[in-house]
C-alpha cells in the first residue's frame, strides 16, 4: 500500500493548487469566447506587431491611435474591404483584439506567479510540477502561434490562415482539456492521499479525440467563413450535399479547404462525436458521476441546437458566440467525465 510522506502531509496542497487551476481554467474559457468575438467580428488584424511586453498599454493620445491606424491601412484587409473606415471605426475593431491579447497575458501571468509560489513554498505534491511546467510552457508557444497566425494575414491574405487558425484554437483548448484534468487529480489526491492519477480509459480517449476533431472542423469553418455557405438545415440549400459543387484537387484538400465540404463535415461528423461523449456520459453516470455525465448531455444537445441555430441565423454573432463558449464548457465536462472513468481502475489499485 502506498504511504503518503510526512513531508508531504505537511506542506502539499493539493486543493489549493485545483483552486487555482480551476480559476485559470475559467480565464480560458473567457479567452475563447473573446477569440470567438475577435474573429466574427474582423478584428483580429487590427493589431499589427507583437509586442509581447510593451503591447499591453494601449494607444493613449490621438498620435498615437493614428499611428495604430496607419499600420492597420498598409495590410491587405483594410484596401480590400475597409478603405472608407474611420479612426472611430478602427477603434472598433481594435477593442477586441487588444482584449483578447490583454487576456493572454493575464492567463500567463495568473498561471506563472502563482506557480512560483507554490513552488517555494513547497506545496507541489510529488509528481505534478513537470505536468505544471509543461503546461506553462503550452501557454507561452500558444502566445507564438497566436502572432504566427496574425502574421499570416498582414502581407499577401485578407485574412488569416484557417489551418493557423484552427491550431491556435486547438491548442487553447487542448491546454484547457490539461489544466481541468490535473485540477481534477489534485482534488482526488486532496480527498485520498494514496489516490493516483487518472488514465484515459479507451472510450474516454475515443470520445476526446472525436470531439476535438469536431472543435477543429468548427475552427475552419470559421476560418473559411464556411458558415455562410448555406444557412439552411438539415439541406444545404434543396439538397443534402449541394450538386455542382466545385471541388479541388488534390481530393484531400477540399477536406480542409473546401468551405462548402468542410461546413458539411461539421454538420454530420458533430452527430459521430455526440454519439461516443453520450455513450462515455452513460457509463460515467452508471458509475456514479451523475453531475458531469448529465452535464456532457445537456451541453452536448446545446451545442447541437446552438450549432443550427448558428446556420439558420446567418452567423448571428450572439448565437456564433454561444455556440463557442458551449464547445469550450463540454470539453470541461467531457474531460471531467472521462477523469471519472480513469480514475475509478486506477484508485481501486491503491485503496
Amino acid at each position: 500500500m502506498l504511504q503518503p510522506s510526512p513531508a508531504f502531509m505537511i506542506t502539499a496542497r493539493p486543493r489549493s493548487l485545483a483552486r487555482w487551476l480551476f480559476a485559470v481554467a475559467g480565464l480560458i474559457v473567457a479567452m475563447v469566447v473573446v477569440g470567438g468575438i475577435t474573429r466574427l467580428t474582423n478584428s483580429g488584424l487590427s493589431i499589427t506587431e507583437w509586442k509581447p511586453i510593451t503591447g499591453i498599454v494601449p494607444p493613449l493620445t490621438d498620435t498615437q491611435w493614428q499611428a495604430e491606424f496607419a499600420n492597420y491601412k498598409r495590410i491587405p484587409e483594410y484596401w480590400t474591404f475597409n478603405r472608407d473606415m474611420t479612426l472611430a471605426g478602427f477603434k472598433a475593431i481594435f477593442f477586441w483584439e487588444y482584449l483578447h491579447r490583454v487576456l493572454g497575458r493575464v492567463i500567463g501571468i495568473a498561471f506563472a506567479l502563482p506557480l512560483i509560489w507554490f513552488w517555494a513554498r513547497k506545496a507541489i505534491p510529488a509528481g505534478y510540477k513537470p505536468r505544471l511546467v509543461a503546461l506553462l510552457a503550452l501557454g507561452g508557444l500558444q502566445g507564438a502561434i497566436g502572432w504566427w497566425m496574425v502574421a499570416s494575414g498582414l502581407v499577401e491574405r485578407t485574412d488569416v490562415s484557417h489551418i493557423r487558425l484552427a491550431v491556435h484554437l486547438l491548442t487553447a483548448l487542448f491546454i484547457l482539456a490539461g489544466i481541468v484534468w490535473t485540477a481534477l487529480d489534485l482534488m482526488a489526491l486532496h480527498r485520498n492521499r494514496l489516490a493516483a492519477p487518472a488514465r484515459l480509459t479507451l472510450l474516454g480517449a475515443g470520445a476526446i479525440v472525436t470531439l476535438f476533431v469536431q472543435l477543429m472542423f468548427g475552427a475552419l469553418t470559421a476560418g473559411l467563413d464556411a458558415g455562410y455557405a448555406f444557412s439552411s438545415w438539415p439541406l444545404m440549400g434543396d439538397a443534402w450535399f449541394p450538386a455542382g459543387t466545385p471541388m479541388m484537387t488534390p481530393a484531400i484538400a477540399n477536406v480542409f479547404d473546401n468551405p462548402v465540404v468542410v461546413q458539411f463535415i461539421h454538420r454530420w461528423f458533430a452527430f459521430a462525436a455526440a454519439g461516443l461523449l453520450v455513450w462515455m456520459a452513460a457509463r460515467a453516470i452508471r458509475h456514479g458521476a451523475l453531475r458531469a455525465g448529465w452535464l456532457v448531455i445537456v451541453l452536448v444537445v446545446g451545442q447541437i441546437g446552438l450549432g443550427i441555430a448558428t446556420l439558420l441565423s446567418g452567423v448571428q454573432i450572439d448565437i456564433a458566440v454561444a455556440h463557442q463558449a458551449n464547445a469550450a464548457l463540454l470539453l470541461i465536462a467531457a474531460t471531467a467525465a472521462a477523469h471519472y472513468l480513469g480514475s475509478v481502475g486506477q484508485n481501486r489499485k491503491v485503496s
